[in-house]
């Protein structure tokens, strides 16, 4: 029996009903969705009406969005608003009045199956010509196919204005869904649609304007409302910017200013790309940062904000508006890709952030901003079908990484500004923090002092103070057993940053031995049975190359070794050139493939006391940035210098250079890039410099940063003794 033969796929009716109330997002998304629908429909304006019905009526809510666009013909009707998934927008890009169209994905007019039970359509075109249209949803449901379902449609001849009115209605489901706090956030959402910047929003000066209008009706809460939605005054009154635009190869000037700083100066920024072309398109961007102190709340409702807030909705404060209003949008032809930029969806992580380092960092409750990306088809930011954000892929990330990198450097400005004012807590250094938890000088004086006043013999006070001196005798025994964890977690951390190298220089000959294990075996057992010389010389063949592959490993691990003696935390004179080279032989390798030569200068016979774990966690984090600068900057001269400045036969101090990119002179006077966490590289932990400052305070030493005509310059020198 031969039953080959061919079938087409009919959509079930409730495929519809898939693509409306399950696909769309939200109730919110519906009405946005419809809204994009009368901008592309070159409408000036949409009007939403929210209606209670009264209790006679079958229906108890009725929701209608109109515009005064250039409407919809029959024929429109037919092949386009009746079919799914259609690739009309996508190919005409724009409206007949330039407009680039906001509907591609050819779904969102069925979102208004999330609203109600029916929806009725009216449209008139600039012709005269009047359609219209009744949906029953609930008849999707029952049907088994879509084309059962028959959809009355009339067409005739008016002398109306050009328009479309949409008339949603719904039973008590529907009206159940709507109270005042859904209103709030309903206008919450109509306010973050379009860009705060776009002149398409309410901007009757410019060519094309957008204007939404607002009226809830009937409603026990809230009350009877009728607005214009505009973007809160909250946007223009922050205390930090930045700004500007990259192109698609990622290069781009910021502008950064302070509205704390009085008459201060907008700054100009380079902003340029470390690899190849981003896959975002051109990138507009504009982030805005408010302090959240008491002081500042309160600055920010002088600089105009109070006489803004009331609205039908009720009074909020500023605190409260950043509460609801923060976040990074993102806008695509001027309209905001739900939800990236929800106050609480934080699709930067910022607030991942912020915890490791909260003096530098900013979380998402303190910023209110957006990036303007380009249309699909010049760019590889694709929005997901369920108009829920974009599509996680490569451009995705990069898009992250490039906003992250814009908001870094207004965090470096904002910290350095914070910190010279006396606003900022300074960074913790965990070596000082711990060393003076337990100082007992300034105690000690205060007791005596209050003591003496009181007339207590000289015996109790001796004693007392004695008890005092053994307290903090005890505890600070407790430091040293923190100071060493601490450096044993630093070393650790030193250590994964040269895990790519040991397993690189660790592949090959744990790949002969893999491979060559087996044969060993197999020309063993040959000789056994036969006393084969061929065999015997293939014995000795794969020996020598164990013997040569195993020198590999220990050569290795010994190099490795000072940092495996992680417990041995006491100082002893150090021979500093060779232990700074037997930290350079670490990436020796890595050095020779990226071309980078190394120069030490410097005599042999200097020693240091110092713990030789930390000496190699200092330069290992060094180097170890040296290398990757130089390689990202793809540096024409390719160099590490360290040079050491003596006093005679003592040591002075050491000068490590490099001819990477060099460090931004706002890094190195803010000496951010010492704080816990800071970092410029995309992936990076912002651990290394900090470490290696830590390790150099644990042996008396200082790790400061200059500015050069070329490249990084780092300065490693004994701390006086007046310092200690």
């Amino acid at each position: 029996m031969n039953n080959d033969t061919t079938y087409k796929i009919k959509p079930a009716g409730r495929h519809i009903l898939t693509i409306g109330r399950d696909l769309i997002q939200d109730n919110y998304a519906a009405v946005i969705e419809l809204v994009k629908n009368a901008y592309d429909a070159d409408s000036p304006h949409v009007n939403i009406e929210f209606k209670k019905i009264p209790s006679l009526s079958e229906y108890s809510i009725s929701i209608v969005i109109s515009d005064h666009g250039h409407g919809m013909s029959r024929d429109d009707i037919i092949n386009k608003w009746l079919v799914p998934s259609t690739e009309d927008k996508i190919k005409r890009g724009k409206s007949p009045a330039g407009r680039i169209l906001q509907g591609s994905k050819g779904v969102g007019r069925y979102a208004a199956s999330i609203l109600g039970n029916n929806l009725h359509l009216k449209t008139v075109t600039n012709k005269g010509e009047k359609t219209t249209v009744y949906v029953e949803w609930d008849k999707f449901e029952v049907a088994q196919y879509l084309d059962d379902v028959e959809i009355p449609i009339k067409t005739v001849e008016v002398s109306e204005p050009s328009g479309t009115v949409l008339t949603i209605n719904g039973k008590d489901n529907f009206l159940k869904e709507w109270d005042k706090k859904r209103f709030e956030k309903l206008r919450f959402e109509l306010k973050k649609l379009t860009s705060p910047m776009s002149n398409i929003f309410n901007n009757e000066g410019s060519n094309d304007y957008f204007r939404i209008n607002l009226k809830v009706e009937g409603f026990s809460a809230p009350e009877d409302v009728e607005e214009t939605i505009e973007p809160f005054p909250i946007y223009e009154l922050f205390d930090y910017k930045i700004s500007g635009t990259i192109d698609a190869n990622g290069n781009g000037v910021l502008a950064y200013s302070n509205q704390r700083k009085r008459n201060s100066r907008e700054e100009e920024i380079p902003f340029n790309n470390r690899e190849e072309k981003t896959g975002c398109g051109k990138l507009n961007i504009d982030i805005r940062v408010f302090d959240r102190e008491t002081e500042a709340i309160n600055a920010l409702s002088k600089r105009g904000l109070e006489e803004h807030v009331d609205s039908p909705f009720g009074r909020l404060t500023a605190r409260q508006l950043l509460n609801y209003y923060n976040g990074i949008g993102v806008y695509r032809n001027g309209f905001r890709i739900r939800p990236l930029g929800d106050a609480g969806f934080d699709w930067l992580k910022l607030n991942a952030r912020r915890v490791n380092n909260p003096t530098l960092r900013i979380g998402s409750n303190q910023v209110i901003g957006y990036v303007q990306i380009q249309s699909e088809d010049e760019s590889d930011l694709i929005e997901k079908s369920a108009r829920d954000g974009l599509k996680e892929n490569v451009a995705f990330n990069r898009l992250q990484a490039i906003t992250k990198r814009v908001i870094s450097e207004l965090e470096i400005r904002r910290f350095k500004y914070r910190k010279n004012t006396g606003q900022s807590r300074s960074p913790v250094k965990v070596e000082e923090s711990l060393q003076g938890l337990f100082s007992s000088e300034e105690l000690i004086e205060n007791v005596k002092k209050h003591l003496q006043k009181d007339e207590v013999n000289k015996k109790t006070v001796e004693k007392t103070i004695e008890f005092i001196n053994q307290d903090v005798q005890e505890k600070n025994k407790i430091v040293d057993e923190i100071q060493t964890i601490v450096a044993i977690y630093q070393v650790d951390a030193t250590l994964g940053k040269i895990v790519s190298i040991i397993l690189h220089e660790g592949r090959k000959p744990l790949g002969y031995f893999n491979s060559q294990i087996p044969n060993l075996k197999y020309w063993f057992e040959t000789f056994q049975k036969t006393n084969d010389p061929i065999a015997f010389e293939n014995i000795i063949r794969i020996a020598s190359g164990m013997v040569q592959s195993a020198d590999i490993f220990v050569k290795l691990f010994k190099r490795l070794d000072p940092l495996a003696a992680r417990r041995s935390t006491v100082k002893k004179p150090l021979p500093v050139k060779k232990t700074i080279q037997g930290v350079c032989s670490i990436f020796e390798k890595e050095m020779e493939s990226n071309n980078i030569s190394l120069e030490i200068r410097g005599p042999d016979n200097l020693k240091y006391s110092a713990r030789v774990q930390d000496i190699y966690s200092i330069f290992i984090n060094l180097i170890d940035n040296s290398i990757y600068w130089i390689r990202e900057d793809n540096a024409e001269v390719r160099k590490i210098i360290i040079e050491f400045k003596m006093d005679g036969s003592t040591l002075r101090y050491i000068d490590y250079y490099d001819t990477g990119p060099g460090i931004d002179p706002e890094e190195i006077e803010s000496e951010v890039i010492f704080v816990p966490g800071f970092t410029n590289k995309p992936n990076g932990t912002g651990l290394g410099l900090s470490i290696a400052g830590e390790a150099a305070a644990r042996n008396s030493l200082r790790l400061e940063v200059y500015e050069a005509d070329d490249g990084a310059h780092f300065r490693l020198q004994p701390e006086k003794e007046s310092e200690k």
